[in-house]
């Protein structure tokens, strides 16, 4: 049971640590809200969103679905279509404008559906999830398979806790602003990346 333990909180560790739009986004909003406890609708839908996706891979039902080509297809265009409009809001985002009017363009509700749109509509990374937690969810079996996929969620959650409470660390040491408004268009650039990289894939 260790073993699931330890293998779970690696590979998860493994996955989670190179920068995507997900990651950028939590850490935006941690970056971009008047206090940390405002960014935790992102938190709390990314962390979700990865849990069932993670539930789904070790249960093999993710698995199943991406065998039909239109599905995917489908996923990938409307995936496109919105980190095109994500990095255009990212690029366009002023850290010199009032706390208030950052705080109305990063609602509850929009908090919720970005969240969760950069964590369900990115096939490249449920394929991820599919392949290698589902794949190496088989090698165990009763209380070692809910240890390896308990230990899988933890990270989620506490990775995204750390890299919201990063971006509100950095907003406080940046007081000028202009560190963020690079990293905003730093964002917008790899967001858009992601969309052209998800049009390759479409065209393929």
């Amino acid at each position: 049971m260790i073993e699931a333990m330890i293998h779970g909180f690696i590979l998860a560790g493994g996955l989670i640590l190179p920068l995507g739009v997900q990651n950028l986004f939590i850490f935006n909003q941690g970056a971009n809200q008047r206090r940390l406890i405002r960014a935790m609708p992102s938190v709390i839908t990314a962390a979700l969103c990865d849990n069932l996706l993670v539930i789904l891979a070790v249960l093999g039902v993710s698995a199943a679905v991406f065998t039909f080509g239109w599905l995917k297809m489908i996923l990938l265009s409307v995936g496109i279509v919105f980190l095109i409009y994500m990095g255009w809001q990212t690029w366009k985002s002023d850290q010199s404008n009032s706390l208030s009017a950052a705080e109305s363009n990063y609602g509850l509700r929009k908090q919720v559906l970005f969240a969760a749109s950069v964590s369900l509509l990115n096939p490249h990374a449920i394929m991820d999830t599919i392949v290698v937690i589902g794949m190496n969810s088989l090698q165990y079996s009763g209380a070692n398979r809910a240890t390896f996929t308990l230990s899988v969620i933890l990270v989620s959650w506490l990775w995204f806790i750390g890299l919201c409470a990063a971006g509100s660390l950095m907003k406080k040491m940046d007081k000028s602003g202009d560190w963020m408004r690079r990293l905003n268009k730093a964002s917008a650039v790899i967001i858009w990346g992601t969309a052209l990289y998800m049009v390759w894939r479409l065209l393929d």
